[in-house]
């Protein structure tokens, strides 16, 4: 057995925090520029995100 296995729910934990930053940055980006399709953009990757975080903590509670 090799190496550095991470476990499915911390993956999805760090996918979830990641989108959440990139959907911060897009949404104050859009906000800044006045472009109200990359703000709303940036408000569904930080949903997204931390849905997919959440994802990553119940996995956690399994095990997984």
């Amino acid at each position: 057995m090799g190496g550095n296995i991470m476990k499915s729910s911390t993956k999805d934990k760090i996918k979830g925090v990641t989108e959440e930053i990139a959907g911060t940055v897009k949404k104050g980006v859009g906000r800044l520029s006045g472009n109200r399709g990359l703000e709303e953009e940036g408000k569904k990757d930080q949903l997204k995100g931390a849905a997919r975080k959440k994802v990553g903590e119940v996995k956690k509670v399994f095990n997984q």
